[in-house]
């Protein structure tokens, strides 16, 4: 994940300080790209432990469309909705501030976040008021006509963006089918480089993989493109302890092959293999 690192560097040596929404300012560099070949391995960050876990969760959580924070919780932690109260997931800050701008009073049942990733995949509305279920159209181009160049899904959906917990961070990714291999480029607007980056690079990775296997193609290249790319300012500390840190070798990830639809993968179809890591480095996240 040399990669990874490369970024990190780049922002300390050659960002700008900058003020953000959130008060806590960064160090910013705009307009970054990375390249990972997914048949080299899988692309988790080893230079501190990535929860991988929540990453898939998440991704399961968007393919099915919902927008409820605690019906992600259900999915990481495996139990029903009275068995997960109180317990958080990496949406739960925006979900408790989302509920209270709704009006919602209770919090530990109700964390609806509005039209969101999932529902942007799954149900994009036009202007006439339809249901476009963009992920499932984009799945059968590439399968029905490989070549095309609109192989796009967005969840930048301008007319709804004012209804969101929080606006889209990966606003769209497109693929591309070469060889009988299968890539993927995300654009992403904002990226909070030591918190999130590692956990998206991981999550597109995966989707690519596991679009790959349902259209029945081998990896390609997980390609990452960064509009606003930063480091906040009270994560510093922990960006140089990680850089003074080795990468191990990238771990692979083994999927259940007998999964053939993007909509029957679960939390058990996955399984990590070879991961070595660093320990964690906590930080605070900015919300």
């Amino acid at each position: 994940m040399k990669q990874y690192l490369d970024l990190l560097e780049h922002i300390l040596a050659k960002g700008v300080e900058k003020e953000d929404r959130t008060g806590t300012g960064t160090r910013s560099v705009f307009g970054y790209q990375m390249r990972f070949d997914l048949s080299e391995g899988f692309p988790l960050v080893t230079t501190k432990k990535t929860h991988l876990k929540a990453i898939i969760s998440e991704l399961l959580w968007f393919i099915e469309g919902s927008t409820d924070e605690r019906r992600l919780a259900e999915i990481h932690f495996g139990q029903n909705a009275e068995d997960i109260i109180g317990k958080k997931t990496v949406w739960t800050a925006n979900a408790d501030a989302q509920g209270k701008s709704l009006g919602y009073t209770n919090s530990d049942t109700i964390k609806e976040l509005g039209p969101v990733y999932g529902a942007q995949w799954r149900s994009w509305k036009d202007c006439n008021g339809n249901a476009i279920d963009q992920l499932s159209d984009l799945i059968n181009q590439i399968k029905t006509n490989p070549d095309s160049r609109r192989m796009i899904l967005s969840a930048w959906n301008v007319g709804e963006i004012e209804k969101m917990a929080l606006p889209p961070c990966h606003t769209f990714f497109q693929f591309y089918v070469a060889n009988g291999k299968l890539s993927c480029q995300l654009y992403q607007r904002s990226a909070d480089v030591f918190l999130g980056v590692p956990f998206n690079i991981a999550s597109y990775a995966l989707l690519t993989m596991m679009i790959a296997q349902v259209c029945e193609l081998e990896l390609g290249d997980f390609v990452h493109t960064f509009g606003d790319a930063h480091i906040y300012s009270n994560h510093y500390e922990q960006v140089n302890l990680q850089l003074s840190r080795t990468p191990y070798n990238k771990p692979t990830i083994k999927i259940n092959t007998e999964v053939k639809n993007i909509e029957d993968f679960k939390m058990e179809d996955f399984e990590l293999l070879d991961y070595k890591s660093h320990e964690a480095i906590k930080a605070q996240m900015a919300v």
